[in-house]
């Protein structure tokens, strides 16, 4: 077994052990994530009308749950997006769907991830095949490689909701000259990090289809000019969705 695969099993373990609610002098604390995780640990239960970055990178791991055609932001704030997205993400995982995030939620979220944050089925190395650092595109290194984190949790949520079936990257983070080179739109998804082109299976059609449940605005697939050999999703300011083949 992989140590990276150990590493996870060991820390999902851990979380679980946190959920259950501990007695000290007649007071009774239910276990916060202290200590869970690697990446981020949450320290107290959220529900709607908190704010916080504590609800921001909530809100990152529950990015891909925003319901047909929408995007959940990004803002902090826990409105009825949120709560919305929590609750999908609770459905999808078996778990009690009240829209609270608590210990039962963050513990699937600790299963779920690695330590550099990134979800377990995706890695920024397959993501940025272009450079080491990140550079050279639309926006700085760190809002590329943050952008592409995003998109990663969408396309984790997606990979759920098609049966946790593997999803194959044949491209991600461009540099202009790496866009140049392969004849990318000047205007590409691809240089501001969050553009990524799926091939093989499940269908080019399938996938394009089921990324409008996940928070993707802009989704070009079989029948647009140039993506019949691949489905592109990205995240642009409005909706652009093109896949005539698929019937989008």
């Amino acid at each position: 077994m992989e140590v990276s695969v150990i590493r996870r099993f060991g820390r999902f373990l851990a979380a679980l052990a946190l959920t259950a609610a501990t007695t000290v002098v007649g007071v009774t604390f239910t276990a916060g994530a202290a200590h869970a995780d690697g990446c981020y640990t949450w320290g107290r239960t959220l529900s709607e009308g908190m704010s916080g970055e504590d609800v921001r990178q909530l809100q990152i791991r529950v990015s891909g749950y925003p319901g047909y055609g929408a995007v959940l932001a990004l803002d902090g704030v826990y409105g009825p997006g949120t709560r919305s997205a929590v609750i999908r993400f609770q459905q999808a995982y078996g778990l009690g769907a009240d829209g609270v995030a608590g210990p039962q939620t963050f513990n699937q979220i600790y299963a779920l991830q690695d330590d550099d944050c990134t979800p377990v089925s995706f890695s920024y190395a397959e993501w940025n095949r272009c450079n080491s650092d990140w550079s050279g595109g639309a926006v700085s290194a760190s809002t590329a490689r943050f952008n592409a984190r995003v998109s990663m949790w969408k396309l984790q949520a997606m990979r759920r909701a098609l049966g946790s079936v593997p999803i194959y990257i044949s491209s991600g983070f461009r540099s202009y000259a790496c866009n140049s080179a392969v004849g990318g739109a000047a205007g590409s998804r691809h240089l501001y990090g969050d553009g990524v082109d799926l091939v093989g299976s499940p269908s080019l059609c399938r996938l394009a289809q089921q990324a409008r449940y996940h928070g993707f605005s802009n989704i070009l697939g079989p029948g647009y000019p140039g993506h019949n050999d691949h489905t592109h999703l990205g995240n642009t300011p409005s909706r652009s969705w093109s896949a005539p083949t698929c019937g989008i």
